[in-house]
């Protein structure tokens, strides 16, 4: 069975998309299968891997009841699949208001093709609404990528408040996957400051792999491609192996 993982944070700008698509693509390159769902209707994680011309979505998985092999897609990396997004996705958290049940569509969803992956990773959309909380109560646990700027903490103590609440309604078995700190730049105090701070609440659920802002890692998404096949040798792209390898030895340490 694949371990699910929302890669979530209700603040826009964070490096979630950027972390989703690099993670997934450093977990393939480590020869693990990896399918990548983009839940956020802007549906940048499909761009950013290339992906324009497909005929279905996850809206119509979670909507049109299609089955989910029908729509997941290869990508431009060996062992990376993707169960892409689209424009139809703004209207499906208003159609999941009535149907019951619509906190575990996704998961239904995802149980399908759950034993066919090592990981699926849950690119949510910026915002607590429906199609998070969607993705919360399908995974086995959550990571949180938090940039390091003035207001993340005050944005991280209300995200995991959240989080304990989708845990305490609809998923008991949740767990803090850890937290990822992204945009880094070590000539900033800020970034110093922010780090120690998040590192003195949360200790051990704090990857030490640090992203660094990154001119790779942004401009990768226009031709289509994740940073680590736009330039592997990049500050970005080798941030994200180093994360993606401390990823697979907490879940190898949590096993034992």
């Amino acid at each position: 069975m694949a371990k699910i993982i929302a890669i979530a944070n209700q603040k826009g700008g964070v490096g979630k998309t950027t972390t989703s698509v690099n993670l997934a693509a450093a977990l393939a390159i480590s020869k693990k299968s990896v399918l990548l769902i983009d839940l956020d209707p802007q549906a940048n994680a499909t761009s950013g891997l290339g992906v324009e011309d497909k005929n279905l979505a996850i809206y119509d998985c979670l909507i049109k009841k299609t089955p989910t092999k029908e729509a997941i897609v290869e990508t431009l990396v060996t062992g990376l699949h993707l169960l892409p997004s689209g424009s139809d996705l703004v209207g499906a958290e208003i159609e999941l208001a009535e149907v019951s049940g619509r906190e575990h569509t996704l998961k239904n969803v995802v149980g399908e093709i759950s034993n066919q992956y090592d990981f699926i990773l849950l690119d949510c959309p910026p915002a607590l609404g429906l199609l998070t909380v969607n993705a919360l109560a399908a995974a086995n646990s959550v990571l949180i990528p938090v940039q390091c700027e003035y207001y993340a903490m005050e944005g991280l103590g209300r995200l995991i408040q959240n989080i304990d609440r989708v845990r305490n309604s609809f998923n008991p078995q949740l767990e803090l996957e850890g937290i990822l700190l992204t945009m880094w730049d070590a000539r900033l105090t800020l970034s110093k400051q922010v780090s120690e701070e998040v590192r003195k609440f949360f200790g051990q659920k704090v990857y030490q792999t640090m992203i660094p802002r990154n001119v790779a890692l942004a401009e990768a998404p226009s031709y289509g491609r994740p940073g680590l096949l736009y330039n592997a040798s990049s500050s970005g792209s080798k941030a994200y192996m180093d994360m993606s390898k401390e990823l697979l030895v907490n879940g190898e340490e949590g096993l034992r």
